[in-house]
């Protein structure tokens, strides 16, 4: 047995009596067989992590900060191992696999900073009113309780690590689901969490399926839920529990806004570089991929076939391949949807520039204009390598143009103009606006999170720990201050 057929049940490694296969969206060979958590270890699972809140929650801060600093050491260690086992479960691009394994070491290493500070308290003297001579509040923050959190395919470790280390972070226990496609990333972060002296119960890494999801999010037991994922998912979730604390990371159908000013030729190179680079990269398969261009009318005629040009230059195949900039969808049918809605947008009267093929589980970057308004793929968001530009006159109709979206989690403006940066963050309704970029840019330290149907709460370590917490008040009486 190894461990990426095992999982991970109150810090031990376990195994259940069915398993489940993992293929390369790639070329279809075999990758794994994981088993599958019975009903009776995941209600063992679940009674560990409850029966161990309070013991997890007063841990001291050190040992916290210890395991999630080895967590992070370890990932350094393994990196290439690691990014090769994201792309055989992914189809994700080496080079984007060894970023992604980047990215979660640093988020293991912030969580331990965090914890190292997190929590000290904060002191208010009471006596600015007379009934409050002699008494000091001291406030901190403490533990919800067990986190029950879900994990998308996308970014396999990296969105694991999100939901992991912000928990051990402020002494949450965790009962962590990754998602059915990729589950091996997210077993072997408990294959170091399992090196750690964390106690036991304070985290699981169950690969349940789906169906079993419904009873684990109505257990009383487990009073928040991080999601991250679609909004019909998300919000059914948070439908069904409307007295748990919910943190639902959405979805989006990121733009990317070039204005009059971006108007030198090197402008243009680099916005359609990053146009180009950002609408493709996981296949698309990214919440802040660059699914719309909106260009002024000053500039479109010639960004577009900038950004063509450099769509086509993408270099597709072989996810194993460190050349390849665009490997697969997690799936045919994940690829044939994209192809559908594609198909349907041409139908409508959607011009079509570059790609719309399908191959298997690949389908070609692509790049549409006139997309008409009503289209599926004018409305949601693709999870595709498919990019729609859109001309515009003037910022004020750049802006309403993002707005118009339901969704609301990124936007990136380029411009040189700092009155238009801050009039962009301003008037856009999203999560967080990039200024001189794709809205594709995030940095793991910084609050992530949408507005409209993008979702509720914040991710980033901080600002996750925050949300895992709650503020509690102590008062000292008789106090001569």
């Amino acid at each position: 047995m190894t461990s990426t057929h095992a999982f991970w049940l109150a810090g031990r490694e376990a195994t259940g009596d069915d398993s489940f296969d993992v293929t390369s969206p790639w070329d279809g060979r075999h990758v794994a067989s994981v088993s599958v958590p019975t009903d009776a270890q995941v209600e063992e699972a679940v009674a560990a992590a409850h029966a161990v809140v309070e013991e997890f929650a007063a841990t001291p801060a050190h040992v916290r900060a210890a395991a999630l600093d080895h967590v992070s050491k370890r990932l350094t260690e393994r990196t290439e191992e690691i990014a090769q086992l994201i792309s055989a479960e992914n189809g994700k691009p080496i080079k984007w696999a060894r970023g992604e394994v980047g990215r979660a070491v640093s988020v293991f290493r912030f969580a331990a900073e965090e914890a190292r500070r997190f929590n000290g308290g904060e002191a208010q003297r009471l006596d600015t009113d007379g009934g409050g001579v002699g008494r000091l509040a001291l406030t901190r923050r403490f533990p919800k309780g067990v986190v029950l959190g879900i994990a998308p395919f996308n970014f396999p470790l990296n969105l694991c690590a999100h939901k992991v280390a912000p928990a051990i972070a402020v002494g949450a226990p965790i009962v962590l689901k990754p998602a059915p496609a990729t589950p091996l990333s997210g077993l072997v972060l408990g294959e170091l969490l399992a090196e750690t002296e964390l106690p036991a119960g304070s985290w699981s890494i169950l690969p349940v399926a789906n169906d079993k999801m419904p009873a684990l999010v109505q257990d009383d037991r487990l009073p928040v839920i991080s999601f991250t994922g679609s909004d019909k998912v998300g919000y059914a979730i948070m439908d069904s529990v409307p007295r748990k604390h919910c943190t639902l990371e959405l979805g989006g159908n990121g733009a990317a806004v070039v204005l009059a000013d971006w108007a030198s030729e090197e402008d243009l190179d680099w916005a359609a570089t990053r146009i180009a680079t950002f609408s493709n990269y996981q296949g698309g398969q990214s919440c802040i991929s660059v699914q719309r261009v909106i260009a002024d009318a000053a500039v479109y005629d010639r960004l577009l076939p900038k950004i063509v040009a450099a769509v086509e230059s993408q270099v597709t195949g072989d996810p194993s391949d460190s050349a390849t900039d665009v490997g697969p969808l997690v799936s045919e049918d994940a690829a044939r949807r994209v192809e559908s809605w594609v198909d349907e947008a041409v139908a409508a009267g959607a011009t079509l520039l570059a790609g719309g093929k399908r191959d298997g589980a690949s389908y070609a970057p692509t790049v549409l204009t006139e997309v008409p308004a009503g289209t599926t793929l004018a409305c949601e968001e693709v999870f595709g390598p498919v990019l729609t530009v859109q001309r515009v006159d003037g910022e004020a109709e750049a802006f309403a143009a993002v707005n118009s979206s339901k969704y609301g989690l990124q936007a990136g403006v380029f411009t040189h103009d700092v009155q238009t940066a801050f009039r962009a963050h301003r008037a856009l309704e999203v999560g967080g606006v990039i200024v001189g970029d794709v809205p594709s840019y995030r940095a793991d330290q910084m609050p992530y999170g949408g507005a409209k149907a993008s979702g509720v709460g914040r991710e980033g370590v901080r600002y996750a720990m925050d949300d895992y917490t709650y503020e509690r008040v102590l008062v000292l009486t008789g106090l001569a201050l």
